[in-house]
Parts: C-alpha cells; structure tokens; sequence
C-alpha cells in the first residue's frame, strides 16, 4: 500500500488547501488517535508549532481530533521541531506533533508525527494511519473524551536541555554571536542558549507576527547573517530555519559553512579527542571533498539519499552517530534522537573552543570540490533512463575524473527535470563534463 498524504518528512502544503485544512487534520487526528489506542487504552500526545499563523488553526482541528478519540493533549505553544522530540521522550508520552513546514514560507503548514521515543515513524505506521482515515469516525462519548492541559515550561525544559549537550568546563565568554532565528519556533529560545552559556547575543529574526517565518532571514537566506555579523563585529554568526532543525553558520570574516563542512568539524573534533568514530553518513549531494578527508583520517563515508528521513536510516542501520546534508540538518545521535539547528552548532562551537582555532583553519584540509548543476527539462513521455548517448556520455565523464569527481544523476520528484550535477577538483572541467552529459539529453 502506497502512501497518500504521508511524504518523507510528514504532511505538508499550502494552508487552506486539501490536505492542510481544518476538516483533514480533525479527521488525521482521530485517525492517529485510534491507531494510538490499539496499542494504548489512554494515550498522551504533544503538540508544539512554529510561528505560523496557521498555526492556531490547525493547533485546535488536532486538539479536537484526539479528545474525540479519547486521547489526552499537552500544547507545549510555539518550540522547535526537537524541541518536540525531545519533550516527548522526557514526559513519558505516546506521541509527539509538529506543526510546522521547517523551511517553506509562511502560506504553507504542515504536520509531523515523533515516537514516544523521540525519533520519526515508520512508513508502516504512516500507512496504519491511513488505513484508519479510510475507516469512519469512532467518536469517544462524553466520560471518555480526552483532556487538554498546556506545559507552561516547555521552552524553559528545552533550553536547558540544548545547555546539557556542551561540555561543562567550556564556556562561550567573550564570544559576541548573531543568532538569527529565521523569526520562527526558535525565536525565544536560541538567544537565551547562547546568552546563558556566556555569549554576548545579537538577535535577528526573532520578532514573528505570524506572516514572516523564513522571510528573508534564517538559514534559507544566510546573506542577512552575513551582513549583521560583519556589521556587529561578531565572532560567529548562527542561523536556524523555521523549525530550527537546520543550521549555518558564519564566522568573523563573513565567510559562510554549510552543513558538510560543520559534519566535518563535529567528526574532526571527535576524533582530536581520541574518541571512536567508525563512520559518518552524508547523502548523494555531499561534497566529495568531505568524503575524501574523512576517508584520509580512517573513517568510513556511506551516501544516503537526500533527506535527513534516508541519512537517520543509514545511521541506525550501521549504528553510527554522525551524519548530516550540506543544508545544514546535521545529526549527532548521542546528543539527540533527532537533527537540531542549536545542538549542532554548539557542537562546533564546543569544537573550536577545544581547538583554539578557526572553522578556516579546521578546515583548511577540506577544500570544497566545485559543482556544476544543470537542470534539463524532458520533453513530454521522454524516457531518459534508456537514452545510450546519456550513458556512454556518463561513463566517460567517469572515466576521465576517476577518483578526483563524480557524477550524479536524478529526477526531480517535484517537476519534468533531469539534475545532472558534476564535481571535479576543477571548476572547468565540473562545467565542461556537465554540459557534455547534459546535451545528450537536450539533444
């Protein structure tokens, strides 16, 4: 059975339309639920959002749904996505829920779904949820009605929770950091990480209305950080998205790091201190780069599909800790059970503490590879896949980089496009090889 409103990272659109309405998410409520209950004869579940104005909305469709299936409600109010996952672990509940599309504009919303341990569902679980949608309401008479009660601490809970993951003989005294909360769920909670670690804090994007989460501010449009840490004369720069599960980071010189370059420094800080690090997971868009100086230090380097969902998979499955994407959702599983924006840059923070020295000069080993990505659009019914010019042209692009590149081919899951995307230790041979793949499919 295939899924219908589940994608790889909950159910997300446009508010207002199916499925992000308030009838769906009363009916989806229900549904989880009555799959709560055959396993569970009172179930508690947690709900927190970001900053959407959407948000209240669909906050009441949920708390409507549960109580009408006998399910109890905590609302935690606005908190990040692992400030959510993390709740849900600490208060012993069946379930926790975001209310949230993380980096989308504020006209979307979305929904998704934590285990009682803290970690995301499984596709399983997803389809035993939409088995139940298909099935009519079981509504729960008056003596059976779930409650709903808030936890009024809950931002306080998790700030000192993101505080535990730092090392207790490190402080962040005399660092001046721009934090930039992308004026979304991390808006009242990021600022006060820092400040109470001993940092000097300067705060963008941390003034929601409900309309501007992700607007030209956060880890989506890093520029803004780039400016206020030059103009703040800062040491480090910090920016989370809407949901604060994916980071940047600028340091003093205005120069911006991605997400595989942190994955980087959080396994280099790891292995300085004679700790084991048998493996780190990234995904198909990692710079090989990363790849390269992982392996020169002896670690293994395995390649999930894009998506924290597929990188969080390959971990558990060769039980390792660390893995991230170039976005900047970086997971370190003995922190936390899920990617978090605050923990992960305290995690380089605490690195570059240890060290005495900067991202630049941690990383002066790691020279990213130029990449050159060229989007081709199909012609209507064009199978690409059996196209032997794309082939052949493949595999002497391959042959020629040998192990100084790489090639990756995919569709686009959203749209009629082929992404054909080259690295090579040279920009001109990324762009020429790219091309040359390229237009055997134009052509």
């Amino acid at each position: 059975m295939t899924r219908t409103y589940f994608g790889t990272d909950g159910i997300r659109g446009t508010v207002g339309q199916a499925p992000i309405t308030p009838d769906f998410v009363l009916r989806l409520a229900h549904a989880v639920g009555r799959v709560l209950k055959q396993t569970e004869s009172r179930p508690t579940v947690l709900i927190g959002k970001d900053t959407r104005i959407s948000g209240y909305m669909l906050e009441s469709a949920l708390e409507s749904g549960f109580n009408s299936a006998g399910v109890d409600v905590v609302l935690l109010g606005p908190l990040p996505t692992p400030g959510v996952a993390y709740l849900t672990r600490a208060q012993r509940a069946s379930l926790g829920v975001v209310i949230s599309a993380s980096h989308n504009p504020y006209a979307d919303n979305g929904i998704k779904f934590f285990s009682a341990k803290g970690t995301k569902l499984s596709d399983d679980w997803e389809r035993a949820v939409e088995a139940a949608l298909d099935q009519p309401p079981v509504w729960a008479d008056s003596a059976s009605l779930g409650k709903t009660r808030r936890l009024d601490d809950a931002a306080g809970r998790y700030i000192e929770f993101c505080k535990s993951t730092f090392a207790n003989d490190l402080t962040l005294k005399g660092m001046r950091i721009v934090v930039d909360a992308a004026h979304g769920a991390a808006y009242h909670i990021a600022p006060k990480v820092f400040h109470e670690l001993g940092a000097e804090v300067v705060a963008i994007g941390c003034a929601p209305d409900g309309l501007n989460i992700n607007h030209e501010v956060g880890a989506t449009h890093p520029q803004a950080l780039v400016v206020a840490v030059k103009a703040h004369r800062a040491d480090f720069g910090v920016a989370l998205d809407g949901d604060a599960d994916r980071l940047q980071l600028v340091d003093a010189e205005g120069r911006l790091y991605n997400g595989d370059e942190l994955l980087y420094l959080m396994a280099d800080d790891r292995l300085g201190r004679d700790e084991h690090v048998p493996g780190v997971v990234g995904t198909l868009m990692t710079n090989l780069a990363v790849e390269v100086a992982l392996k020169a230090r002896g670690v293994q380097f395995v390649r999930a599909k894009v998506g924290d969902r597929y990188v969080l998979e390959e971990l558990e499955k060769h039980r390792w800790v660390l893995g991230g994407e170039g976005s900047g959702h970086l997971l370190a599983l003995d922190k936390h059970t899920t990617g978090d924006g605050l923990i992960s840059a305290l995690q380089v923070l605490q690195a570059l503490q240890r060290s005495g020295k900067t991202m630049a000069q941690l990383l002066a080993d790691v020279t990213l590879f130029p990449q050159t990505l060229i989007n081709v659009r199909l012609a209507p019914g064009q199978d690409w896949k059996a196209n032997t010019g794309l082939e052949h042209a493949t595999r002497a692009v391959e042959a020629e980089l040998g192990d100084t590149g790489r090639v990756l081919i995919r569709a686009s899951g959203t749209e009629p496009l082929v992404r054909v995307m080259v690295e090579a230790r040279d920009a001109a041979q990324a762009k020429a090889c790219a091309q040359r793949i390229a237009d055997t499919l134009a052509g």
